[in-house]
């Protein structure tokens, strides 16, 4: 008899039970993001990109929580973590809609809610916005770019420095409108996204 608790807590079973276009409650969101194997399955679904499955998600997941290499783990690792993800983490995160899997088939997708709590992750996806480095990069280009034209270095000696001055500050107005267009785009998801949970 297995001592895996695969019962589902009230707020999950209510959003198995409801029809309401994909809305997620705070309590359902952290309930299923309190536990590292659920984040971990999470992770490795949103890198997959595709439909995994679940043989080679335990592996994966059993590689990270024992610090080792797939290859050197031991059945009785594969083994707690496939049946714990089989029996209990996986259907809990189907029926509140983050994944959809095929118990029969054992094959795993990432569903359209998984993106209400990819959004409380620290997921290289949130680490690409990096306009910080964009603004520094365009400075030290427009410095050496001044620098170099009120010095008199050729061929940059031809433009007056002035006009030079003028393109630095063109290029940061455009990289200022396109980083504030961005910002508009990723706000509206997230309200969005934020408009989906009760």
């Amino acid at each position: 008899m297995s001592s895996i608790d695969s019962s589902l807590p009230d707020e999950i079973a209510s959003v198995a039970e409801s029809d309401d276009g994909g809305r997620l409650s705070k309590d359902v969101i952290f309930e299923l993001l309190k536990n590292r194997r659920r984040r971990e399955v999470l992770s490795y679904l949103l890198e997959a990109d595709e439909t995994v499955t679940l043989g080679e998600l335990a592996e994966q997941i059993a590689a990270w929580e024992n610090d080792t290499d797939v290859n050197a783990l031991s059945s009785d690792q594969r083994k707690r973590v496939y049946v714990a993800l089989y029996q209990t983490h996986l259907p809990k995160m189907d029926d509140a809609g983050i994944v959809e899997y095929d118990q029969d088939r054992g094959l795993i997708t990432l569903s359209d809610n998984a993106d209400l709590l990819m959004m409380y992750l620290d997921t290289d996806a949130h680490r690409q916005d990096r306009w910080d480095r964009w603004y520094a990069t365009l400075s030290v280009i427009g410095v050496a770019i001044v620098t170099a034209a009120f010095l008199g270095v050729p061929p940059l000696n031809i433009v007056s420095t002035l006009a030079l001055a003028g393109v630095v500050v063109g290029a940061f107005s455009l990289l200022t409108i396109a980083h504030l267009v961005t910002n508009r785009r990723q706000e509206r998801t997230v309200d969005g996204k934020l408009s989906r949970i009760e």
